[in-house]
Order: C-alpha cells, then sequence, then structure tokens
C-alpha cells in the first residue's frame, strides 16, 4: 500500500496500515531549494523542484501543489503586495466601493499564475504522483469575498444582504470551475481553504458560507474526488457547523483543540488533520520538541481511523527541516514512535525576560499591538492589522499601532506577557480586546478612546 493508498483510505475514514503525513509545504518548498517566495510562486520550474525535494527529504503522503490564496484574486483585479518568505497579501480590493461585479476582470484561468500552476500539477503527477496524493488548494468563498470587497464585508453581512450573497455566488462559482479544473489535471484532494472562517460566529457560517461550502464539496464529489475544510485561526465556535456541510475532511491549526475536533468529526463520520505548532515547535523549536508536539497530536487524536497528521497551517519559509525529517521518522518508524510517546511533558520554560512591554499606563499615547502570525502571508492578520490601523486613524488621538510576528521571540514574548489568547489578536493599552475576531472600525475606535479615557 503507497502512502497516497494511506491518505486516501484515512481521509475516508477507513483504517489504514498507518497515520498519513502531510506536511502543507507552501513557500517553504521554496526555501528547500534556495530561491525565495515571489521567485518560487510565480515559477512552473521551481513549483515542481521544490515539492520533488520535500517529496524525498520529508517522505509525505500528500503534499500541497501550492499554497497561495491569492491566485484567484489576482487574476479578479486584486492589487498583490509581495514578500521574500511568504505568499502574496492583497494590498487593494476592486470591490471597496460597489458590489458591482461587471467591473471585475473576466475570470480565467488562462491568466495570471494559473498556468503555470496547472503545468506544475501535471509534471509533478507524474514525478511523484503515484504514491503522493497531490492537494489542490483554492481559496474559500469568504476570504475571497474579503479579498474583493474589503474588510467590510464582514460589515456588511449584517446590512447588505443582497450584495454579500451575490458575491458570494460568485466567489462559490470560481471555487467551483477551480476544482473541477485541478481534479481533470489529476489532483487527488480539493482542500478549500477559508482563514477568514475563524472571523465569523455560527449564525453567519449557517447563513452565509455554508451553502456555498456544500456546492463546492457537492461538486467535487460528483467528479470523483475527495474535499478538505482547511481553516486557519480559532475556529473553535463553528466546528459543529463546519462538520454539517458535506465536505469529507477538516483540517485546523493549533488554535483549535484537536481532541475536540475529534470528538465532533467522528460524530459526523468526517476525517480530521492536524495541528502540529508552526513557530513554537517546527519554526523555533529543537528535535525533541517535535517529537512531544507528535505525541501530543496522536494522543489528542486518539484511537481509530480519519487522522491525518499535518501541521496547522502552511509550513514558514524558514521551518527547520531537521524537525520535519523528525516527524517523517515517527510516521514511518514505530520505534521512533514509541520513544516520542515515552517523552515527559515539558512546559515552556523560557520566560521572555528579555522583551520588555511598554509601560502603558504611561505612554504618551495609546499603544495597539497586533499579534500575529505574518500579516504579509495570513489572510485574516492582514486584515486585522488593517483594522487596527484603520481604527487609529479614525481615533483623532495619538496612537501608535505595532505588529509583532510570532514568527520570532519578540512576537512569542508579546503574545506571553499580553496573555494572548488567539491569533491574530489585537491588545489595546496591554489588554486583548479583539481575539481572533475582526473590529469593525466603530468598535475599534471605541476600544482605542476608552483606553484613552476619553470616552
Amino acid at each position: 500500500m503507497t502512502g497516497k493508498d494511506i491518505l486516501l483510505k484515512t481521509l475516508r475514514c477507513e483504517a489504514a496500515d498507518r497515520l498519513p503525513w502531510v506536511p502543507f509545504t507552501g513557500v517553504h518548498a521554496g526555501a528547500l531549494i534556495g530561491v525565495d517566495a515571489e521567485a518560487y510562486l510565480k515559477s512552473a520550474d521551481h513549483i515542481v523542484a521544490g515539492l520533488e525535494a520535500a517529496h524525498k527529504r520529508y517522505q509525505p503522503d500528500g503534499l500541497p501543489v501550492v499554497f497561495d490564496l491569492q491566485l484567484e484574486a489576482e487574476v479578479l483585479g486584486c492589487t498583490l503586495a509581495w514578500a521574500k518568505e511568504t505568499p502574496p497579501s492583497v494590498a487593494a480590493h476592486p470591490l471597496d466601493d460597489s458590489y458591482d461585479l461587471s467591473s471585475l476582470p473576466a475570470f480565467s484561468m488562462k491568466n495570471g499564475r494559473f498556468p503555470a500552476v496547472f503545468d506544475a500539477v501535471k509534471r509533478l503527477k507524474t514525478s511523484i504522483g503515484g504514491d503522493t496524493a497531490l492537494f489542490g488548494l483554492l481559496t474559500g468563498p469568504l476570504t475571497l469575498a474579503l479579498h474583493l470587497r474589503g474588510e467590510e464585508f464582514l460589515l456588511d453581512m449584517f446590512d447588505e444582504e443582497d450584495g454579500v450573497a451575490t458575491l458570494m455566488d460568485f466567489c462559490t462559482d470560481i471555487a467551483i470551475e477551480f476544482s473541477l479544473a485541478y481534479l481533470e489535471t489529476g489532483i487527488d484532494v480539493i482542500a478549500v481553504v477559508d482563514p477568514m472562517i475563524s472571523q465569523i460566529g455560527p449564525a453567519h457560517f449557517e447563513a452565509v458560507v455554508a451553502p456555498c461550502m456544500n456546492r463546492i464539496f457537492d461538486a467535487v464529489r460528483e467528479a470523483g474526488g475527495l474535499s478538505s475544510l482547511f481553516v486557519c485561526g480559532n475556529a473553535t465556535r463553528n466546528l459543529e457547523v463546519m462538520a454539517e456541510t458535506t465536505c469529507d475532511n477538516i483540517c485546523v491549526d493549533e488554535n483549535v483543540d484537536l481532541v475536540k475536533l475529534g470528538e465532533v468529526c467522528r460524530a459526523a463520520e468526517k476525517s480530521f488533520g492536524g495541528n502540529l505548532k508552526l513557530t513554537t515547535v517546527l519554526l523555533l523549536g529543537d528535535a525533541d520538541a517535535t517529537r512531544r508536539d507528535v505525541a501530543r497530536c496522536l494522543r489528542e487524536a486518539g484511537e481509530g481511523p480519519g487522522f491525518m497528521l499535518a501541521p496547522g497551517c502552511d509550513l514558514p519559509y524558514a521551518c527547520k527541516p531537521e524537525n520535519l525529517d523528525v516527524v517523517a521518522g515517527i510516521v514511518h518508524d514505530d520505534y521512533q514512535r514509541q520513544i516520542a510517546l515515552a517523552l515527559p511533558d515539558v512546559v515552556d520554560s523560557d520566560p521572555f525576560d528579555d522583551i520588555v512591554i511598554p509601560d502603558y499606563a504611561n505612554a504618551p499615547e495609546v499603544i495597539v499591538d497586533v499579534v500575529t502570525l505574518d500579516s504579509a502571508g495570513c489572510a485574516p492578520c492582514t486584515y486585522m492589522l488593517k483594522a487596527a490601523q484603520e481604527g487609529a486613524k479614525a481615533a483623532s488621538i495619538p496612537v501608535s499601532v505595532r505588529e509583532h510576528k510570532i514568527l520570532n521571540r519578540d512576537g512569542l514574548g508579546y503574545m506571553k506577557k499580553l496573555k494572548v489568547t488567539a491569533i491574530p489578536s489585537i491588545c489595546v493599552n496591554g489588554v486583548e480586546r479583539f481575539a481572533s475576531i475582526i473590529p469593525d472600525r466603530a468598535d475599534m475606535v471605541a476600544a482605542i478612546r476608552g483606553s484613552d479615557g476619553s470616552d
């Protein structure tokens, strides 16, 4: 039984020979071949070389061809801001003034970077697709709608129902078109990646998102494919309604309790995946930290079929390859797995004493700390930071907005000392005010002015 067979059986909740492993390599595959994120995501040759390198080194059962939630947005007229170690972010929204869909460029997978992606799929199907399942990742309709309309789309859910419904249907049609093209080219699993789901509640998910998701998942199933719903951020409040959709699998990041996810998914007869820690373990940790985190995932996932080991989101560019080697070793070697499971739990002992946070009470301005994974490549982080910046401009008092990326110790130190409970979050004068929920401008201004004593 190949790794691909093991993974596909697991996604169907069937018993398999062992635990499957899917490193969501993303632009980290570019690091493996020595090219930056922009060069990597613009070249079929680089994508193929990077994934072949990841395949050889990490012994995966599945790999995503690309992890870039801006492919569709770019073709539809969004302006992108490129970075060297993350996928691009959306810098300008073509529908920020209206819901006039006729103003958008015609969507075609002959444009933008789509030809390079499909070229890479065809070549990878030949080189590694025999024993490794290829994941086709696409932008979920809610996140694509945010890319096109901007953060105002979240507020529009309350008072622009017709415009919201029209745009969501449009984004869903694109997702279905992309899914079917992926399947026709040889993709094995369609993953609908919609990180903005972590920013809404169950009522809006059921009313606005679920019908669109089900259209995508049903189209994938009818075409003979398997589907996954992949949500970054703290999606805990939406797990039950996510499990009611018609997807085959749900993947989450470290903000979500894997025990809870397993309970919800097994009750719904769905497989699930996650949620190795990206920054504290795979990026900044060592071999023993990695072994302990794999053991945590195994214990929390529990016994029974249907669990896929994976990082909680796409791997950071500079993720340590030796830590991923450890994961691969545990997956493929029962003895190494027993060693990992036998390691005692260790509480993080880093006190971050060298990282000094401001004296907020005596600062001459209101200080807004935005704790993110990285606003350059994480959609919820991008919109969270923008909400803080726009609120600061509208507050009419002195405000300093500072981003702290948990890709480094400074960010991790702020996260710990500010007692941040979810990523991304906004703290105002040292107090967490918005945890994994993007505020509208009025709420952001109120939080800033309230901290200043102006209200």
